[in-house]
């Protein structure tokens, strides 16, 4: 039997399923011992909580990785926020014991984060289910599962693999992840990705069994259970030729961005906080190629400083040690909402009130950012500013302005800043790639937005599953428009890249090399592999793949071909 799931770790797992149940977190028996009792004990769950918390994190950080620790952390701080404190605490003053203050706004700020249509904010949402389950564990003094003596070849099934799940787990021990939840950029495929653990998630649990023999396949996202011995000898060829490759990629570390015919590109790498900054890094990635900095605005319980702010980009940049680094600005509305900012409730927030639009009609938060930016880029001059869902030309310029104003500002304060800092624009609407020629008389520099700008061509919601089979950037709209964009780019004499999940995609790679883009920029994980197939490409066998692809009517025919042409290549 096959389950088909989500591919997040890449790898082939072979082992014996042990599934993990989860807790009994029942608290119907407990009855308020009155307000400043429950308030007293809720204190002290919380005490509890960041103490066991931070030597999780202590644990982690030195068996996996400073980012991966910082997950753990990031619980603590959000537990720490005054305003989800208020909350737990005007819910006992209602008359609410400490588990049910606990579990009505965990659950409350689960439920919000849960419904953002981006898997790197329903990250929130397992950390506080995570939060919601150890909090409980601990006022009712339950334990959670202890993974620390799994058996050797184990494939670990669980609803979720929580941060606080890795402690104690022995990565010799456990052959794969099997999960029942959880997308490419959760908390569980980032920790499955660090241990090196094939993971396949979002799959229905129901049918695996203790003692199942399991075959996890972490790039094609399929689950096989109980598979025959011709079925298992095929999928361990596989693993042991998978790990062959894994070692061919370390020979690009460190190594420039060349194709077969010797022309340079820049390799950049998208990031949405320092802990991803330092996994680029690490990586060898040539640069920050998307900083998403709505980032800094979640998770908090009002608008980040202008001297935050600074640190954090400051940081950042000293980290990539001269290296480019591409900074968005404030991204919100459609699937990102910000509570504390009180935006308004749009029937069609995807083509709403969001990102440029909303930074330009408040001046005063767009300058805070801007002031930031300006002052962060002084030290290396290696900042460029990127504005997001742009339709118009006179929407950079007004921003042209109001960084202008900013620059006085700074000028007459005596603060350091950079008066020469780059400014451009994520190409990720149908009008920007219509009118790329005139974006690039008033633009630095473009850098392609796939995600949207395939949703907007194709008029296809990709979070919705009934529509997403239409979903994909090799449909012939999508293609002509990125090749619009970079011929205008390239006419105009500015940079052009792209920060979308096309950019590292084998199938279109050569395409994007034929069309001339000078930047790819993919997920840190991503940054070796897409050095290896950009330098398996001459220029001209990049040209006849591109001219017969743009040839084709239909997006199945071009992903036919694209694939037979990568594979054969």
């Amino acid at each position: 039997m096959t389950l088909h799931g989500i591919g997040a770790s890449s790898g082939i797992g072979i082992g014996r399923a042990v599934c993990i149940q989860e807790q009994d977190l029942d608290y119907s028996a407990v009855v308020s011992a009155g307000k400043e009792k429950e308030k007293a004990r809720l204190q002290k769950a919380i005490e509890a909580f960041q103490a066991r918390t931070q030597s999780m994190a202590d644990d982690i950080k030195a068996r996996v990785g400073e980012k991966e620790s910082e997950i753990l952390t990031g619980q603590i701080m959000m537990l720490n926020d005054p305003f989800m404190l208020s909350q737990m605490n005007d819910s006992i003053d209602a008359g609410n014991c400490a588990e049910a203050a606990v579990d009505a706004v965990c659950s409350l700020y689960a439920g919000m984060f849960a419904g953002v249509d981006d898997e790197l904010m329903r990250q929130r949402a397992t950390d506080v289910r995570d939060i919601r389950t150890r909090m409980l564990g601990i006022l009712l003094g339950r334990t959670g599962a202890d993974v620390s003596a799994l058996p050797p070849g184990t494939v670990l099934v669980a609803h979720d693999l929580t941060p606080s799940m890795t402690v104690g787990l022995k990565k010799e021990n456990i052959a794969g992840i099997l999960t029942g939840t959880g997308g490419k950029t959760s908390h569980s495929a980032i920790l499955a990705r660090a241990l090196e653990l094939p993971a396949v998630l979002s799959v229905d649990l129901g049918r695996v069994r203790d003692g199942d023999r399991v075959i996890l396949d972490g790039d094609s996202g399929e689950a096989i259970l109980s598979p025959d011995e011709r079925t298992l000898e095929a999928y361990r060829a596989k693993r042991t030729e998978q790990l062959k490759q894994r070692e061919l990629l370390e020979a690009y570390r460190g190594k420039p961005t060349v194709d077969a015919d010797g022309n340079a590109y820049q390799l950049y790498a998208n990031i949405g906080s320092l802990a991803d900054a330092e996994a680029a890094a690490a990586s060898s990635a040539e640069g920050i190629g998307l900083f998403r900095t709505e980032f800094l605005f979640m998770d908090r319980p009002a608008l980040p400083s202008e001297e935050e702010q600074y640190e954090v980009y400051r940081q950042v940049s000293s980290l990539m040690q001269g290296k480019e680094v591409i900074i968005r600005t404030l991204d919100i509305g459609g699937d990102k909402d910000i509570a504390y900012l009180s935006m308004d409730k749009e029937e069609n927030p995807f083509l709403g009130h969001r990102a440029i639009r909303y930074c330009l009609d408040r001046p005063d938060l767009f300058r805070v950012q801007l002031r930031a930016l300006l002052r962060a880029g002084a030290q290396h001059r290696n900042i460029k500013v990127m504005l997001p869902l742009v339709t118009s030309v006179d929407e950079v310029r007004a921003a042209k302005v109001l960084l202008s104003e900013c620059k006085a500002e700074l000028e007459a304060e005596g603060k350091a800043y950079d008066g020469q800092i780059a400014l451009g624009v994520m190409m990720e609407t149908p009008a920007a790639a219509l009118t790329a020629d005139l974006f690039a008389q008033e633009a630095d520099f473009f850098s392609i937005g796939t995600n949207d700008l395939t949703q907007y061509v194709l008029a296809v919601d990709r979070g919705n599953a009934k529509v997403e089979k239409l979903y994909t950037p090799l449909h012939p709209a999508v293609l002509r428009s990125i090749q619009n964009i970079i011929t205008a780019a390239k006419t105009a004499g500015i940079p052009v890249g792209m920060c979308g999940e096309a950019a590292a995609d084998p199938c279109l790679i050569p395409l994007l090399l034929s069309f001339g883009l000078d930047e790819f920029s993919v997920s840190p994980s991503a940054v070796l592999a897409t050095r290896r197939h950009i330098s398996t490409w001459h220029k001209e066998a990049a040209g006849h793949v591109a001219a017969e692809a743009m040839s084709l009517s239909g997006s199945a025919g071009i992903g036919g071909y694209l694939k037979a042409a990568s594979s054969g290549h």
